[in-house]
């Protein structure tokens, strides 16, 4: 029997023989991650495990994005303290004020994550490396403390699901709108445990940047990772962002799956994730008259320039609605700097929006963005939980960079063919 993505890759990393699902495994990893809501955390289970070092000192990432700039004295404390650790154990990759960015968008930038790694962090999205080719999973503070010290740990191979993306992408159909109808066809429990593993002649429409979008958000129907093949738009992507020597990574065609999904996109409409579940999805003609005070592009999931972009195309020559914030957050300086570079924060301001620094701000609802009892919310971000953006009181829904950007201009949610 032949191996899918997953098992592939956990093979790589282990010195045991992979025989299948539900095994547990040891595994080496490539890159431990955490930020500076929980490397606090995991830095108090390493001091408590009588740990003295860090096993690789160039395979910790360490980035300050949640909280950046400080919000608070709390946040200042929890980034002093994350800050310390970093010079004390010599970590090369730290990252803080001007050289950081929201994580999930600044690691694949910088080439610390690629095909066939694997990559442990503290924070449930760091499965967005899976766009790569990389087994990527969150896990909490204490195993990644244990994997800061050891560079190693250990997983219960999960199974698979196979989706299958086939037809033609619409206007205004992005990779968002793909995986928000997946998860809304399987629910936020449908992959439990297991690892999503994409396919289909789709695939070869999605840039490396749509392909982490849906990885990101593989989490969002419980999986344990999500995984895009090794092909060349992929290796062209980590090329540029300085790896080498690199190889494409496929499947076994008979690799063996708990389930085979077929997606047919042709005639999808842009898709929206109503409160309070990312599986809540329905099509944007559906939400009649629905008003916001709130939109927000950015984050973990649609913070890149593709992103801004697509935004961007929408909103030229348009005013956002008088109603409405409409905050602007390249994921990272680089993003941030090509967006000025080419015009787009211009367009953004001259529309009226609030262009911010890279952060995930808003999104856990940190700061930057804080919603008011019964205020209402369009973002491009990953998560709509009760309370996720501010207020128990107030309501999030999840969409797509073109329809952040009509709906800011609408000041109600819109289908952006109609801007």
């Amino acid at each position: 029997m032949g191996k899918n993505l997953a098992e592939k890759i956990l093979q790589r990393h282990s010195p045991e023989i992979l025989r299948g699902p539900g095994q547990i495994i040891p595994c080496r990893v490539s890159l431990v991650l955490a930020n500076d809501i929980t490397a606090p955390l995991s830095i108090d289970s390493f001091r408590k495990m009588g740990a003295k070092k860090v096993f690789d000192p160039g395979k910790i990432a360490l980035v300050c994005d949640h909280f950046t700039p400080n919000k608070d004295i709390a946040s200042a404390e929890q980034v002093k303290k994350v800050r310390l650790f970093a010079r004390e154990m010599g970590i090369t990759h730290y990252y803080e004020g001007g050289t950081s960015g929201v994580e999930h968008a600044l690691l694949p930038e910088l080439g610390l994550v690629g095909p066939g790694d694997i990559v442990v962090g503290a924070d449930s999205h760091t499965c967005t490396y899976g766009g790569l080719g990389a087994f990527a999973t969150g896990m909490g503070s204490t195993d990644i403390a244990a994997a800061m010290a050891l560079g190693e740990t250990w997983f219960k191979v999960p199974e698979s699901i196979k989706v299958r993306i086939t037809g033609e992408l619409g206007p205004y159909i992005t990779a968002k709108d793909l995986i928000l109808n997946l998860i809304g066809r399987i629910k936020v429990d449908g992959a439990l445990y297991k690892a999503l593993e994409f396919s289909g002649p789709v695939l070869d429409r999605l840039d490396a940047e749509a392909r982490m979008t849906m990885a990101n958000m593989a989490i969002e129907a419980g999986a344990k990772a999500g995984l895009f093949p090794v092909d060349v738009i992929t290796l062209d992507y980590c090329r540029t962002h300085g790896r080498n020597d690199l190889n494409t990574l496929q499947p076994d065609h008979d690799a063996a799956y708990c389930l085979l999904m077929d997606m047919d996109v042709s005639g999808m409409p842009p898709q929206v994730a109503c409160p309070h579940l990312p599986d809540n999805v329905k099509a944007v003609d559906e939400l009649k008259e629905i008003r916001v005070d709130q939109v927000v592009l950015g984050s973990c999931t649609n913070g890149r320039i593709s992103d801004l972009r697509q935004a961007a195309q929408i909103i030229r020559e348009h005013k956002v609605d008088k109603g409405v914030r409409f905050i602007v957050l390249p994921a990272t300086p680089k993003i941030y700097a090509q967006a000025l570079e080419e015009g787009l924060l211009e367009i953004f301001m001259r529309a009226g929006a609030i262009i911010g620094p890279p952060t995930c701000g808003p999104c856990l609802g940190g700061h930057m963005g804080i919603l008011a009892g019964g205020e209402k919310c369009l973002a491009t971000t990953n998560r709509n939980f009760k309370g996720r953006m501010g207020s128990l009181d107030s309501e999030v829904y999840l969409g797509s960079p073109y329809v952040a950007a009509a709906t800011a201009v609408a000041g109600r949610i819109i289908h952006p063919e109609r801007i």
